[in-house]
């Protein structure tokens, strides 16, 4: 029996189905695992199920066997077929039960179930099937309606050398421009103050000097002086004056003659004759 509330009908109308069955359910038991055996796809629908079994029983002996699925999406059974066997002997029952296009995600777990006394052998329980492989549109390019996957352009910005880029290279060139002015500036700055402070060493020179610029020969004075300054060389008491007066003359020459110094003469003479004897010597064979 199939419970006609839970048989849904299904109004898809695609250009191609495909059709098929399954193996048998209860080839390892009598109970089985419905997403074992039916294809997991998308939009598949039942539309037949099939069974065969043979009872072992003595005929006055009750059995009733149900072969059954229960309902996924709720309460009950989604299929549910009962045959009572009471009052009958053991015989093999084939059955071949329509269904309405039931969809796949009502089929629960499925069995055969045995009540009062005997026993099932040979069990064969069988379900066809059919589904639009374009029931998905999305499943595969071919499918009327598929519509390409969006996938997000990533953009990989370029890398940029920015010494490539002109504008950043003329303001490096600014830049560098800009501090060789600086540093050429205080060069210039550096020698203008070592001149000023000559210039004015040399003024204080000559104003203790008393050299007066216009004259040529004491500007050459000057140049010496400098130099002289520069090598240390110029003594300290060269700068400083002497206090004193007029000396009146003391010495009184007897007949106004000053007589020759006869000591003199003679160390003179000495002198002479070794300096001749060491040329005699250097030029002697």
């Amino acid at each position: 029996m199939v419970l006609a509330g839970l048989a849904l009908c299904s109004s898809y109308s695609y250009s191609e189905q495909v059709f098929g069955v399954t193996n048998n359910a209860a080839d390892f038991g009598y109970n089985w695992v419905m997403s074992q055996i039916l294809p997991q796809q998308a939009g598949l629908q039942v539309n037949n199920v099939f069974y065969r079994y043979t009872t072992i029983k003595n005929a006055e002996d009750e059995m009733v066997v149900s072969v059954q699925n229960e309902n996924a999406q709720g309460d009950g059974y989604i299929f549910r077929e009962v045959d009572d066997w009471t009052g009958l002997p053991g015989n093999t029952i084939t059955k071949n039960i329509p269904m309405p296009l039931v969809d796949i995600n009502y089929w629960g777990d499925g069995s055969i179930e045995v009540q009062g006394k005997g026993e099932v052998t040979d069990p064969l329980v069988v379900y066809s099937y059919q589904y639009d492989p374009c029931f998905d549109p999305q499943s595969s390019p071919d499918c009327p309606g598929y519509r390409s996957p969006y996938i997000p352009e990533v953009v990989i910005p370029d890398v940029i050398d920015p010494l490539q880029e002109d504008y950043i290279q003329e303001e490096l060139d600014r830049k560098a421009q800009l501090k060789a002015t600086q540093e050429e500036e205080e060069e210039r700055r550096q020698r203008r103050r070592i001149i000023v402070v000559i210039e004015e060493e040399d003024e204080r020179l000559e104003t203790l000097l008393g050299i007066e610029r216009e004259n040529e020969y004491s500007i050459e004075q000057t140049v010496l002086h400098n130099n002289l300054v520069a090598l240390n060389g110029l003594p300290t008491s060269y700068t400083y004056s002497i206090d004193g007066g007029a000396y009146e003359d003391t010495v009184v020459l007897k007949d106004g003659k000053l007589p020759d110094n006869r000591s003199a003469l003679r160390v003179n003479l000495a002198q002479d004759i070794k300096y001749q004897a060491l040329v005699n010597l250097q030029y002697a064979k």
